[in-house]
């Protein structure tokens, strides 16, 4: 049987029973999420904020739920509406948004809260509608759509992946699958209680149907799953074997002056790291290697060695050389001072953190100003 002749027999037969199994076990065991609205409280008529939906689903692409909550909190608390992060620098965005990696999401972020807010502040309710918006894709639209405003879409991320390659035992490759897992989510998505099927699918796949050691036996799924019948769980998904990242090479700068201040300058608005804040560095790329010598640096100066860091991104590894220099002269055309107390809230990338920090132990946690 064809693996879409298979998904279309399995969905129709049991999609109906699986997620009436699936909210049963969500109103019991759901998690607790800054931005989720509880199934006590959607029983009580509070309706899940369009703006907070979007936000969360943004800022949890391709980042882990424990790594988003603070991040999520520290963005209400300073821009409650999309019209107030839409009033707010861009700069002030990218600050808040460094350490969350994929720093593109910020840039399209805000390019949305603008957009809305010219649209009168509400959130377009369909699909259709809101994948017209910056930053926003089909799985957002989805999700969006079906959490914020209750619609019957089919919202498939990792975590949903799994859970349906197990109850189906799919063996095709995961790349090769996805479009036939999506017809199987939408002949499972019910007509009542869509945002509740959906975040019930992902919180499954996160807390009982993991990648590893899955919790068969606590799944409401178990008699269904075609994966824990064969005793062999963890097999699924089929993932084609990864290519070993190539690893490029450069240089960062930390020239420090007098008073403590650190020498930095911001990346082009496009690209990797695109409108972050940086030290100076070589001419790196995901497919070059940049300078790894103090020969490089952006101004003469005594630079010695003070280690080398490492960081990995999603298509290749990162080692630079980190020098560090003492001076009073001024900023060279493109940079500026950023004194020691205001370090930690500027725009800096992970990597970059990594380079100040290995210069200057703690200069990137919070300092009191003097």
């Amino acid at each position: 049987m064809a693996l879409h002749d298979q998904t279309r027999k399995t969905a129709s037969g049991v999609g109906d029973h699986i997620a009436s199994r699936l909210l049963g076990w969500y109103d019991a065991h759901h998690r607790d999420l800054p931005w989720r609205i509880a199934p006590r409280e959607l029983a009580r008529g509070i309706r899940p904020d369009p703006y907070r939906v979007w936000l969360s689903e943004v800022m949890l692409q391709q980042t882990t739920v424990e790594a988003v909550k603070s991040y999520f909190r520290a963005f209400v608390e300073k821009w409650p509406d999309v019209e107030a992060l839409a009033a707010s620098p861009t700069e002030d965005v990218m600050k808040a948004w460094a350490g969350l990696g994929y720093y593109s999401r910020a840039r399209n972020l805000k390019a949305c809260a603008d957009l809305v807010a010219r649209q009168g502040g509400r959130f377009p309710d369909t699909q259709a509608g809101l994948r017209e918006l910056p930053g926003i894709g089909a799985y957002t639209a989805a999700a969006i759509a079906a959490i914020a405003f209750d619609q019957p879409a089919a919202v498939v991320d990792g975590n949903v992946e799994r859970v349906v390659s197990r109850l189906v035992s799919i063996v095709t490759p995961l790349s090769e699958a996805k479009g036939d897992i999506r017809t199987y989510v939408e002949r499972m998505v019910p007509a009542t209680r869509p945002g509740d099927f959906a975040q019930a699918m992902m919180d499954l796949g996160a807390t009982i149907c993991t990648p590893r050691r899955p919790r068969c036996m606590l799944c409401p799924l178990r008699e269904d799953c075609s994966a824990t019948v064969s005793s062999d769980p963890e097999r699924f998904p089929v993932r084609r074997p990864k290519g070993e990242k190539p690893l490029r090479r450069g240089a960062a700068f930390v020239a420090v002056r007098d008073d403590g201040a650190v020498l930095l300058r911001k990346r082009a608005d496009k690209g990797l790291l695109g409108g972050m804040t940086e030290v100076p560095t070589t001419g790196w790329t995901a497919r070059i290697d940049g300078a790894t010598t103090d020969a490089a640096a952006p101004f003469p100066g005594n630079w010695r060695p003070a280690g080398r860091i490492g960081h990995v991104f999603t298509h290749f590894a990162l080692e630079l050389d980190v020098f560090k220099t003492m001076t009073d002269g001024a900023a060279p055309a493109g940079h500026f001072w950023s004194l020691a107390h205001e370090i930690s809230g500027e725009a800096l990338p992970t990597v970059m953190k990594k380079v100040i920090e290995a210069a200057i132990p703690g200069a990137t946690k919070k300092q009191r100003a003097h």
